[in-house]
């Protein structure tokens, strides 16, 4: 395994990350705890999960639940120091009007919540899930830094956020002498390269980490599916995933028959070949990989 620093800091991490969205969700606490054990045994030491993540994300009224929190945290116990953990507040855990957002009474609830879920006193990072217009970044980036003050948290991150709102963070908390964040959560992936005309080139410019999510869009490019008609019984887009259906476009498919093509001549399979693309991409720290099998015959 090899080893990368996150952004503008000390903090080395595995540039392949433990991703837990299907924990509680697609796959159960056993199944769980084993990809965690193989995580270990590989010598990945950063997770990456979410207070959202778990059962009730499928409901009329979506929102978390916490139960891969709480998976993650019992998987933990004993080793918990061994690993960077990192989390994510600000998508619904609740019907309420404040149960959601990045304002200081979401954030401060939540990361109790999830530091009791995941049975520990520190998280390593704690990133906004995703940008909140209703709530002024000020307010956000002083409960952070208040976090981060208290010894609750150790670094902040983003997820999901374009390059001009990483840097209008940034250009507060310079102003306002708060804590930065210091890494930022994209997706990408052989048939998503977006982030490739802005946010990569700001984040080698002004040194922000990059993990970056989906690697295999979404296991389009494991080659489970063959074409939009096929879909295994037990794969996500059988269980409904709506952001996986969403991929399933001729281009794509076109797109993922071309690099099956190459992989076949360098004799990989199609997720060695994709995943290998990414992590040899040199602005990329870590990519995060959500496997549903505890089975290691996949990682490098």
């Amino acid at each position: 395994m090899r080893y990368k620093t996150l952004g503008r800091t000390g903090l080395d991490v595995s540039v392949l990350c433990l991703g837990t969205m299907a924990f509680g969700r697609w796959i159960d606490e056993l199944t769980s705890r084993l990809i965690v054990d193989a995580a270990f045994e590989h010598g990945i030491t950063f997770i990456d999960t979410a207070d959202y993540y778990g059962k009730g994300q499928d409901t009329e009224f979506p929102h978390g639940t916490g139960a891969a929190e709480e998976i993650l945290g019992r998987s933990l116990k004993g080793r918990r120091d061994a690993v960077v953990l990192a989390t994510k507040v600000g998508l619904p855990m609740g019907h309420g009007k404040n149960e959601a957002g990045l304002s200081r009474v979401h954030v401060m609830r939540e990361v109790e919540q999830s530091l009791r879920r995941l049975q520990t006193d520190y998280i390593d990072l704690y990133q906004a899930h995703l940008f909140d217009a209703h709530t002024p970044l000020e307010e956000t980036l002083r409960a952070f830094d208040d976090l981060v003050h208290q010894g609750k948290v150790r670094y902040i991150g983003c997820s999901n956020y374009a390059a001009w709102q990483i840097a209008k963070s940034h250009g507060i908390s310079e102003k306002m002498n708060l804590e930065k964040y210091i890494s930022v959560q994209p997706p990408y992936n052989l048939l998503n390269r977006d982030i490739e005309q802005e946010l990569l080139p700001f984040c080698v410019s002004e040194g922000v980490g990059t993990m970056v999510y989906s690697p295999l869009a979404r296991g389009l490019l494991s080659g489970k599916y063959k074409n939009m008609d096929d879909v295994p019984p037990e794969s996500r887009a059988a269980h409904g995933e709506v952001l996986l259906k969403r991929l399933f476009t001729e281009r794509n498919f076109g797109l993922v028959d071309s690099y099956r093509t190459l992989a076949e001549k360098n004799n990989v399979s199609l997720s060695q070949f994709a995943l290998a693309w990414v992590l040899n991409q040199p602005r990329v720290t870590s990519a995060i990989l959500g496997p549903v099998r505890s089975s290691t015959s996949q990682m490098p």
